[in-house]
């Protein structure tokens, strides 16, 4: 089996597994996917090492604009998608992931690591103790308007460390007494516009450094992703039913926990 074959066949296990997740946690995978796929990268293509981890990120996001429609279509059926709240917020992502898309190519690949590991670090931690204590303090939401900056950031951030949006979302909009189940399902919707625009941006940025004829569409990697979204598509919805059932306590640690354990695994890939 030659390593292009191997290649998509690991993608399509990481698919199953960051399909589930997506839907369960609204986080996109792209927490999963890109330490992963580094690594699958790394081993099995032959690629400058200092930009396998932008390509890691860019395919990621890519593949999250499947795995969050999918994931965002079985929330909206559970009726967890606030779709009097997410246009304000989806405009937000949707700006900050494309300008952090087309800036990508300017960053140094350590500077993305260290994004990366210290994000999803403090966030961890912060869902953690969340869910070892009960918050009685009702926040209301902020202006729209105001939601709308605060989303922008949290979609440049989420495009620059190539996840769907969750991971930073889901804290945001829970800090502000929104339901648990619906700031995943809205996540879920967010990650659609953050991986859209991410990837114009991905794309537009990295077709001066890759071609078509070698498997790319500017720094995402069409094998890779068409290994991803074989499987992820149909799992997102096992996940988002999951999700609709567990208790809101259990699902933060199972957010916290993979947090951690992908960060850890980013710092010493």
């Amino acid at each position: 089996m030659n390593e292009m074959m191997m290649l998509v066949i690991y993608c399509a296990i990481l698919g199953a597994g960051v399909g589930f997740l997506a839907g369960l946690l609204g986080i996109g995978g792209g927490l999963v996917i890109v330490p992963i796929l580094s690594s699958i990268l790394a081993h099995l293509a032959d690629f400058p090492p200092d930009q396998v981890v932008i390509i890691a990120v860019a395919t990621s996001l890519a593949s999250i604009l499947f795995t969050s429609t999918s994931s965002a279509l079985a929330h909206h059926k559970n009726g967890n998608v606030p779709w009097q709240l997410a246009p304000w917020i989806m405009t937000g992502v949707a700006l900050g992931a494309l300008i952090s898309g087309f800036m990508a190519a300017l960053l140094p690949d350590k500077i993305v690591r260290i994004v990366f590991v210290v994000s999803v670090v403090l966030i961890a931690l912060k869902m953690f103790l969340s869910s070892n204590q009960s918050d009685t303090t009702n926040r209301p939401l902020p202006h729209k308007g105001v939601m709308t900056l605060f989303t922008a950031l949290t979609g440049g951030i989420s495009a620059m460390i190539g996840i769907g949006g969750g991971a930073l979302l889901v804290p945001l909009l829970t800090y502000f007494s929104l339901d648990m189940k619906k700031a995943i399902g809205c996540a879920s919707a967010c990650g659609i516009v953050i991986a859209l625009f991410g990837s114009i941006g991905y794309i537009s940025s990295g077709s001066a450094h890759f071609a078509l004829a070698d498997g790319f569409a500017g720094f995402v990697y069409l094998p890779a992703l068409l290994g991803i979204v074989s499987t992820s598509w149909f799992t997102a919805p096992l996940g988002a039913k999951a999700a609709h059932t567990l208790p809101v306590p259990f699902i933060k640690k199972i957010f916290a926990g993979l947090l951690l354990a992908m960060a850890i695994s980013m710092l010493f890939n």
